[in-house]
């Protein structure tokens, strides 16, 4: 067993409490910024004259060499090492003796885990908001060229008014801006570096923390050793925002699935992001719609286990703060996965139009402008609603959209219909007509998506 820390103790340690306190099968995953800490924890010790210029230039080379040597394959990660730090540090020390052990001066590996994870997390977190970006940059796409595609909107799953396609794509263009600015966030706040925290009270040595943070990209040092140490606020903020996008792409899986459906039929999913049933012919199923539905429980379930693991930890490092790596990691995978998956699927899915504007039609979706037109003849809008609730019921009875009565049949129900009617409920005019930012009318959608690709554009 490659430990750091044997001198204190007379007893091995036993191989279940090994196993049970070991990290390597899972941190690992982040050889590489530990490496990379390493080096610049180096090349500060050497410009403050801690090590001389030659051991320092000496352990950098080397540190390069596994690095490289780990990317290769040449040199495996293995469980005979009880964390990425040990592995690090003793092949350091296997290949350069006594000159290696002197990478650790002034350091702890409670600071060393915290730059890993602050490390790997800001990684991660740029590229959630690259893939976000592409998400974007597909709706963008749809939403411009959809901005007369006519389809029902919805509340409680019922057709409600006429929207169009851009439209509602754009409410999720909102909300995937919103998770973007939720990475930001989420960076400007956690970009500050932990390394020369030591074990939680700094150390005696005359460390250039800022030099440090300088050379790691970090806007400067962290300001309180203890907090440098146990903060894990940046990983559940992004796991929160992990879980938000999760969210936002269970919804939009949701109508996907619906819209899939053989009663909508409003989509058709490309053969490449959907399979068939082992033993009905007919079937195309949403899978990987229904994967991203499923799969947003297992982020939700690290948020709540790293919320839950860190509720209790009085200051400073605990060892229960190990459990925040494995969950994590697979909640970053599963999320980006599913923002990639997802928005392939997007770009290659074809929209029914024809199908759309008739649903939009057939659901009396132009019943409020029905209404209103009344209201605009001077019928008082409560007796408007009445009446344009037994056009509906008749139209039921007949099978027939509002639009295809003909005018007698409509002043069976009111004497103030007149032919101009037929212009004030058409599906294009009841969406047109709304003009005011953020309402469906191609005109005011026009001014969004300018608004949006400026956003873009200088993101």
């Amino acid at each position: 067993m490659a430990q750091l820390w044997g001198g204190r103790f007379t007893k091995e340690t036993d191989q279940l409490v090994y196993n049970f306190n070991a990290s390597i099968s899972f941190d690992q995953k982040f050889y590489k910024q530990d490496i990379e800490g390493s080096i610049a924890h180096v090349r500060m010790l050497g410009k403050q004259g801690i090590l001389t210029q030659e051991e320092m230039q000496t352990i950098v080379s080397c540190l390069q060499e596994i690095l490289a040597d780990v990317e290769s394959g040449k040199l495996a990660i293995t469980s005979e090492y009880e964390d990425i730090h040990s592995f690090v540090e003793a092949n350091l020390i296997d290949r350069l003796g006594d000159t290696g052990k002197k990478l650790h001066t002034g350091r702890s590996r409670n600071d060393q885990v915290a730059l890993d994870m602050r490390l790997y997390t800001r990684q991660q977190v740029l590229e959630t908001d690259e893939l976000l970006e592409q998400l974007l940059q597909v709706l963008l796409r749809i939403m411009k060229e959809n901005t007369q595609t006519i389809m029902p909107g919805f509340t409680h799953l019922q057709k409600a008014q006429p929207i169009t396609l851009a439209h509602h794509m754009g409410a999720y263009f909102e909300m995937f801006k919103r998770d973007r600015s939720r990475m930001h966030d989420i960076y400007e706040r956690m970009n500050y570096c932990p390394l020369g925290s030591g074990a939680l009270a700094g150390t005696t040595y005359p460390l250039d923390r800022e030099y440090t943070a300088e050379l790691l990209g970090f806007y400067g040092p962290t300001l309180n050793s203890m907090d440098g140490v146990s903060d894990r606020d940046y990983l559940i903020e992004y796991l929160s925002a992990m879980a938000t996008i999760m969210m936002h792409l269970s919804r939009f899986s949701e109508e996907i699935i619906i819209w899939n459906s053989n009663e909508y039929k409003f989509v058709e999913i490309d053969d490449a992001y959907s399979t068939g049933s082992s033993i009905m012919p007919q079937k195309k199923n949403p899978d990987i719609a229904e994967l991203v539905r499923g799969k947003t429980g297992r982020v939700y379930g690290a948020l709540m286990s790293l919320l839950t693991t860190m509720k209790g930890i009085p200051l400073a490092y605990n060892k229960d703060m190990q459990e925040d790596k494995e969950l994590s990691f697979d909640a970053i995978d599963t999320t980006k996965g599913c923002i990639a998956l997802f928005t392939g699927m997007l770009d290659t899915m074809k929209f029914n139009k024809d199908v759309m504007r008739k649903s939009a039609a057939h659901g009396f979706t132009n019943a409020t402008d029905a209404a209103d037109y009344l209201v605009n003849h001077g019928v008082p809008f409560r007796d408007a609603h009445g009446i344009i609730g037994r056009i509906v019921l008749y139209c039921l009875d007949k099978q027939m959209p509002i639009d295809d009565m003909s005018l007698e049949e409509l002043k069976q129900f009111s004497p103030v219909f007149e032919e101009d009617v037929y212009d004030a409920i058409s599906m294009e005019t009841c969406v047109n007509k709304r003009l005011t930012i953020g309402a469906p009318g191609e005109e005011a959608m026009k001014k969004v998506i300018a608004i949006e690709e400026a956003y873009l554009e200088k993101k």
